[in-house]
């Protein structure tokens, strides 16, 4: 007898920005039903505002698993769990999914403080979950550094970045939700650790701004942990696609630049 295929209704919260939207079309190219929780009104979207609690109970209603993408950089990221918490609690989700950063517990950054305490949050809230921490995002790693680019010697810290693709964490997180809660899930890291002067390099060489480059020791507890290692998950480089694949990617695509600078 051929077993009865349940389909599993997945609610992913920030579904619209850029990580939450890869992972919706992950799930949906895997022929998952994905309801996309955003404040912002669009197709096949239902509003709802985490910092508010607005339209969040009637978002996680019947389904069997969030996937949490929404983040705050100001300090808010533990409010907004903490309102997805608990609403998910009253309507018993089976599944949570949260995605966090690699060395959240190491370096001391407002932002991974703040990542951090959800974590516990989501740990200690009786819901079934998985916590999925990863590595800098190329885009991020390519913003910081673009904008140094423009200046006629581009100082970088001397530290390292192991930056994966946002599709390749997407990836993770559309397995993780279909698959059984697994608490804390082991790191996800790109393919590769590279020095900033690296990935200067290759940012000056795809942009057509090749600069000279000077490595700086920064002074500073926090920068002292990243020197350290703590953002770095040597034994998981799970990432296929390198941050030089990613770049020429965005070339490729015609995106603007000015190679007599």
């Amino acid at each position: 007898m051929t077993p009865e295929v349940v389909d599993v209704r997945i609610l992913v919260t920030g579904g619209t920005g850029q990580l939450g939207s890869a992972v919706v079309a992950r799930l949906r190219a895997a022929g998952e039903e994905v309801r996309v929780l955003s404040r912002r009104a669009g197709p096949e979207v239902v509003r709802g505002d985490l910092r508010t609690g607005r339209g969040i109970d009637s978002a996680v209603a019947g389904v069997d698993v969030v996937v949490h993408c929404a983040t705050d950089y100001f300090g808010r990221e533990a409010t907004l769990a903490r309102t997805l918490v608990e609403a998910a609690r009253w309507a018993a989700v089976p599944h949570l999914v949260y995605v966090s950063i690699v060395g959240v517990d190491r370096v001391p950054l407002g932002y991974y403080r703040a990542k951090h305490e959800t974590e516990e949050l989501i740990a200690s809230s009786g819901l079934p979950y998985t916590i999925q921490r990863a590595t800098q995002f190329h885009g991020l790693v390519r913003t910081l550094l673009a904008g140094a680019s423009r200046l006629p010697v581009v100082p970088v810290p001397r530290i390292s970045f192991q930056p994966v693709d946002v599709r390749d964490v997407a990836r993770r997180l559309a397995a993780l939700a279909q698959d059984d809660p697994a608490g804390r899930a082991p790191d996800f890291g790109g393919p590769e650790i590279l020095t900033a002067t690296e990935l200067a390099q290759a940012v000056g060489e795809a942009t057509g701004r090749v600069r000279r480059i000077v490595p700086l020791k920064v002074p500073g507890e926090t920068f002292r942990a990243y020197a350290d290692g703590g953002h770095l998950t040597p034994g998981h480089r799970e990432g296929e696609i390198t941050f030089r694949e990613y770049l020429k990617e965005r070339v490729d695509a015609g995106e603007p630049h000015d190679r007599r600078r």
